[in-house]
Order: structure tokens, then sequence, then C-alpha cells
């Protein structure tokens, strides 16, 4: 079964239980967050949750691991610029 979640504003289908790391580089993203000194590229590095690479924005919530998060119908996956505060 799958779900719909938009990345970015672009609409994504996804498989139920896929992460949304998963769901990134399956849409062909290598890098969907920016470091907060320099703005340097960053994305899927350890994958279990230990480092702080992969971190997005989920339904306005910032620095969500993206490698430990489950994809849920109708998220909105946005990539994070730097550190930002929740909404």
């Amino acid at each position: 079964m799958s779900v719909r979640v938009r990345v970015d504003g672009a609409e994504h289908v996804a498989e139920r239980g896929q992460t949304v790391a998963a769901v990134l580089l399956a849409a062909g993203r290598g890098s969907w967050r920016t470091t907060r000194i320099g703005g340097r590229p960053r994305g899927l590095f350890c994958g279990i949750g230990v480092c702080f690479d992969c971190l997005v924005v989920v339904n306005g919530v910032p620095d969500v691991r993206a490698c430990q998060r489950v994809v849920a119908d109708g998220d909105d996956i946005r990539s994070q610029d730097g550190a930002e505060l929740p909404s």
C-alpha cells in the first residue's frame, strides 16, 4: 500500500513503512539539509540516527532525523536550511 507525501512542494508516492530518507533517496535526492555555518550540503550519512546530517522539516517540525522517521500519508517534508526554530 502506498502513501502520498510532499517533498519541497512536489508530490511523491512512497511505500508504507519507508523512512523519509528512503523516499528522498528514491526521488534522486542526495542532500536535503545545509550546514548552519558555510551552507554545505548534507544528506544521509550514518543511516541509524547517530549523526545529525539527515535533518529535515516534517509538518513544520525541524530537526527530524530522516533516517528514523517513517512517512505517513499527507506528510509535508521540507529541506532544512541550517538550524531552524520550531514554528
